[in-house]
């Protein structure tokens, strides 16, 4: 059965909520939504001039290391009312509350699954719309980080339900570490340390390469040499299709790396941009973190890429960067 957008029922839901005592108990579901969409519950008194034009330049600006603009989320409007009455809404996977009265107490808020499970709700009680827009700028950092930390868990536990348990055994034993690997991936190639993973359709495909070296110092985190040792790994390691072309990043579009906060590692760089085929014509995002161990012994870099040339690609680049984000070293848990 075709799924339905939250966009297409929210007009219909509005008219139709149902009201439910304050006091109900809850049962905690499994939260609902789409990859990369958020509810923003907001009265239309505030959802208008400076506060849109804020909320949308933090949720609707395009997303990075995207070869077409794409939005980071697809923004779904409510009044807050509509939110607290509606059990649809309540248990969406991610909700930032926009609450302006003026006996409100000016506080920012984070509650992980409230109503549902995984849910980040963003919570901002705000005495005016001057208020608000002055919490949103302050903490919009942190309000898109807690939402994306949600999104690769949520990708990960669904992974982890449809997973190829054998590809996973293999890179465990091969490396001693593992991660969430849906079953449409396959072995594409092994070569000492390196390693590539696909999942290959008519329309799209997707890939993780692995390649995993010693730790000597943290010069191997320099930008520059991230991006020469990408370059170095895509062209011997992954040919393309006419004979003579290989794989590389994209220079003409500037690379943007940043430090991250990654679970369960000392250390990682994050790095995005654009890849392409040297002697063809084919190209994408990709995504690669570079990652020191729990140990202090190996650097992993996992690099995951899109070619999708006749669909927006946002969505599948997320769900390469899940599989890289739920690496884990189970000997060390």
């Amino acid at each position: 059965m075709k799924k339905i957008g939250l966009t297409t029922v929210v007009a219909v839901l509005l008219l139709a909520a149902c009201n439910s005592p304050e006091n109900k108990a809850l049962t905690k579901r499994s939260s609902s939504g789409k990859t990369c969409e958020v509810i923003i519950a907001a009265d239309k008194s505030c959802y208008e001039g400076a506060a849109k034009a804020l909320i949308d330049s933090i949720f609707r600006a395009p997303q990075d290391g995207l070869p077409q603009p794409e939005p980071r989320f697809d923004v779904v409007n409510v009044p807050v009312s509509s939110l607290h009455n509606t059990q649809m809404f309540k248990a969406h996977r991610n909700i930032v509350i926009c609450d302006v009265k003026a006996e409100n107490p000016d506080k920012f808020y984070i509650h992980h699954n409230q109503w549902a499970e995984p849910q980040t709700v963003i919570d901002i009680a705000a005495t005016s719309e001057k208020s608000l827009c002055e919490m949103l700028r302050k903490h919009s950092s942190r309000i898109l980080e807690e939402i994306y930390k949600d999104e690769y868990r949520r990708m990960a536990k669904a992974f982890d339900k449809d997973c190829n348990y054998e590809l996973v055994k293999r890179v465990q034993d091969k490396y001693g570490f593992t991660f969430s690997l849906p079953k449409e991936f396959s072995w594409a190639k092994e070569d000492g340390d390196f390693l590539w993973l696909r999942k290959e359709t008519k329309d799209f495909g997707l890939g993780i390469l692995v390649n995993v070296m010693p730790y000597r110092d943290e010069h191997q985190f320099d930008t520059a040499k991230i991006y020469n040792r990408l370059d170095t790994m895509m062209k011997r390691e992954v040919p393309g299709p006419a004979e003579g072309s290989y794989m590389a990043t994209e220079r003409r579009v500037a690379l943007e790396s940043r430090v991250v906060d990654f679970d369960g590692v000392k250390y990682c760089v994050e790095t995005r941009g654009l890849w392409r085929l040297f002697g063809d014509f084919m190209g994408g995002p990709f995504v690669s973190y570079s990652i020191l161990s729990p140990d202090g012994k190996q650097l992993v870099e996992l690099t995951g890429y899109v070619y999708c040339p006749r669909f927006n690609k946002r969505d599948y680049l997320m769900q390469v960067d899940g599989i890289c984000r739920s690496i884990t070293w189970p000997a060390s848990e």
